[in-house]
């Protein structure tokens, strides 16, 4: 299972609205791994109803934001992939002696 976490928040001080949230996904299969960082913008409005401002989110909160915006399941499956590539090897490098 693909475990998305947010590593920070960059936000306005004035209404404590999100403007960015950096994520990573990462994936572990026994002795292999995979993850991926980037991050999402937003425009944040304090007159919308949904607002929620810093100090009320959670983190559930924002991983649900970053993943309405990015493409959550090609990250997964990349992810996978990935980890596949590095169990099942079509090349290898190195020298014979």
């Amino acid at each position: 299972m693909t475990t998305w976490t947010i590593g920070t928040l960059e936000r306005n001080v004035a209404d404590g609205g999100v403007v960015v949230a950096h994520w990573r996904a990462s994936l572990v299969d026994g002795d292999f791994s995979a993850s991926s960082y980037g991050t999402c913008g937003f425009t944040p409005d304090p007159s919308d109803s949904g607002f929620v401002a810093y100090n009320s989110l959670t983190e559930a909160d924002v991983v649900g934001w970053v993943q309405a915006e990015v493409d959550k399941d090609a990250i997964e499956e990349s992810l996978a992939a990935k980890i596949e590539a590095d169990k099942n090897p079509t090349q290898e490098a190195g020298v014979p002696w």
